[in-house]
């Protein structure tokens, strides 16, 4: 299995579309007008969106954006796992992050006719007669067995029927990742926080089970929930949506340091350090501003002196070590 049968490659860098869908705040049109005709100009030609960012709103705002312009020179991905249905719509989502009315509620259905019906609504919701990539997302969060038992499937069903060029699983958890490639179903992984500049560990097996199958993987959360994404790590810089660990601080501040001795920026690092490993074919970054977009790709053009990764290398090495040693003691 691979990608290849995608109209067009992988690019290096992808937009993220979850901060359209109103993650954490409300994105303005005006921002999301900005970060969407910014990433066009600055040559972005993936788009990942998904209907759980907002509630379906993700999926509007983008298809919104991306109307009119040439459809054969982009590529959209968007997921399957949860059906959107009506909800009280005298709330809000604030629960799951999004800064949204819940006048959708999500129900998690990985059967066969839930994936073909979330597929269905996506392509409403984004005015498209296509995406290229299908995601099941986040199946270790919901019925995982009928996601590898009928979802799965029924993605690779729709592949072979041309309703999309390729599909994949999109998940934080290496390990469902790994079992979903080995089923020789998949052909991307976009895989969330696991391999990056700060950790490996929990991705090694999944890597080398890509390459075995020679599936791609889509590297996303680069940050580590924000961790990476600054020049100088603050004191209230978090991990995995919490207070970073004092020892994960310490780490991300040494790569701080390293990468400042070597003329670049933490977030430099951070966003090219994945694309090393010849199994990680894009990064996709989030972004809600044009500004962010102009920024996030100058920090993927910037140039990395060979001797700065010579030096993530070791200090790799080091804080391997120092963990090694904490948990066997």
């Amino acid at each position: 299995m691979s990608a290849a049968g995608l109209r067009l490659p992988l690019p290096r860098l992808g937009f993220g579309a979850a901060q359209l869908g109103n993650l954490y705040r409300v994105t303005t049109d005006e921002e999301a007008d900005g970060a969407v005709a910014a990433a066009w100009e600055q040559g972005i030609r993936y788009f990942d969106t998904a209907p759980h960012y907002g509630i379906g709103t993700s999926e509007r705002r983008l298809g919104e954006r991306l109307r009119g312009l040439p459809r054969e020179e982009y590529l959209v991905s968007t997921k399957v796992g949860r059906l959107l249905e009506p909800g009280p719509g005298t709330g809000d989502d604030h629960a799951n992050a999004f800064w949204v009315p819940d006048d959708h509620v999500r129900r998690w259905d990985f059967s066969e006719t839930g994936v073909r019906a979330s597929h269905q609504a996506s392509l409403e919701r984004l005015g498209l007669d296509r995406v290229d990539i299908l995601y099941a997302h986040d199946p270790e969060e919901g019925p995982t067995e009928q996601a590898f038992a009928e979802g799965l499937p029924a993605l690779a069903r729709m592949r072979e029927e041309s309703l999309v060029d390729a599909v994949g699983v999109g998940s934080k958890d290496a390990a469902v990742c790994t079992r979903a490639v080995r089923t020789g179903l998949v052909d991307l992984v976009m895989l969330s926080g696991r391999f990056t500049l700060l950790e490996q560990d929990a991705a090694r097996e999944l890597l080398d089970a890509c390459r075995e199958h020679d599936v791609q993987v889509v590297a996303v959360s680069v940050f580590n929930s924000g961790l990476l994404s600054q020049p100088v790590v603050p004191d209230d810089a978090t991990y995995e949506y919490a207070a970073a660990p004092a020892a994960i601080l310490a780490h991300a501040r040494a790569l701080a340091a390293l990468a400042e001795d070597h003329g670049v920026t933490l977030p430099d690092l951070a966003v090219q350090y994945p694309l090393r490993h010849p199994a990680i074919a894009s990064v996709v970054l989030g972004m809600r501003t044009a500004g962010q977009v102009v920024s996030n790709v100058e920090r993927m053009r910037q140039h990395v002196p060979e001797a700065a990764w010579e030096a993530v290398a070791a200090l790799e090495a080091e804080w391997a070590e120092q963990t090694a040693g904490a948990r066997d003691a």
